[in-house]
């Protein structure tokens, strides 16, 4: 479920959601696969998040992807889940980018105040006496870098598909995410789309990745403009700096000056 592409999609995505023929086409003709859903921390996500904290490390496995040197620990069988990513990256610019485990925290600290649910449960702990993020390892899933680009829902799907991929965006841009590339955008059989690999968000750079939006998700604005630096400092302060929180709200403020403009001239650029 890691980083398997350089390849960025600030390019890709600017065009993911017209993307029309052979592979939406090949899905719907296809036999009929079970649609599994791989987002099955929505029903249980206290107890996910309190047994990656706790859970023993059976094996930890070295996974050849990924920049920041991810490993798999796999847990014992029997638990609410059989294994967790695990991120060892102190905050520090070791190859140029910000990049800190705390802000994969952050970052789905952020998911759960504004109900994106899109990104796994994740939280701080040591696994041999080294502190790190464990994020869940979600199954079955496929990278869009595996798939060789933005995947096309078939037509039953393709509605919701598009709104999940303008709310990841919207989600990318807010949190500064530096680091949007194919690997890191997972797809499930279900059509859900989840995001992992947020090492290099929440920096005080205030530009957006994702410049061009074709729409946006009306319900996740509204959260979106709910944030305020009170309920971000509750959310996110043991986990990021005020610095970077007033960037992500100016962030916000920028977002919000397009998309005043969008939905004054075109109102069906919000998805409502």
């Amino acid at each position: 479920m890691l980083r398997v592409a350089a390849v960025r999609l600030v390019t890709v995505l600017s065009f993911g959601l017209a993307i029309t023929g052979s592979r939406g086409a090949a899905q719907d003709a296809a036999a009929p696969v079970a649609e599994v859903s791989a987002k099955t921390w929505l029903e249980n996500r206290a107890q996910i998040e309190e047994y990656l904290k706790t859970a023993n490390v059976v094996t930890m496995e070295e996974l050849k992807v990924g920049v920041t040197r991810p490993r798999r620990a796999k847990l014992a069988p029997g638990g609410p889940v059989d294994g967790f990513a695990w991120k060892v990256v102190p905050p520090g610019r070791p190859a140029g980018f910000w990049e800190s485990y705390k802000s994969e925290i952050a970052a789905y600290e952020i998911d759960k105040l504004i109900e994106l649910n899109m990104i796994p449960p994740t939280v701080e702990r040591r696994v041999d006496g080294t502190v790190g993020a464990a994020v869940m390892w979600c199954s079955p899933t496929t990278s869009f870098g595996q798939l060789k680009g933005v995947p096309t829902a078939p037509a039953r799907h393709i509605a919701a598909w598009n709104r999940q991929l303008s709310r990841a965006k919207m989600f990318d841009n807010l949190i500064g995410n530096k680091d949007p590339n194919l690997g890191n955008w997972l797809v499930d059989p279900a059509w859900n789309l989840i995001l992992i690999d947020h090492t290099r968000a929440f920096t005080s750079d205030k530009d957006l990745v994702h410049k061009k939006m074709d729409h946006i998700d009306g319900i996740l604005w509204d959260s979106m403009q709910s944030l305020t630096a009170e309920s971000l400092q509750a959310a996110i302060g043991n986990w990021v700096g005020k610095g970077e929180i007033k960037a992500l709200l100016q962030r916000r403020d920028i977002m919000k000056a397009d998309f005043d403009k969008r939905i004054a001239a075109d109102p069906s650029f919000i998805m409502r």
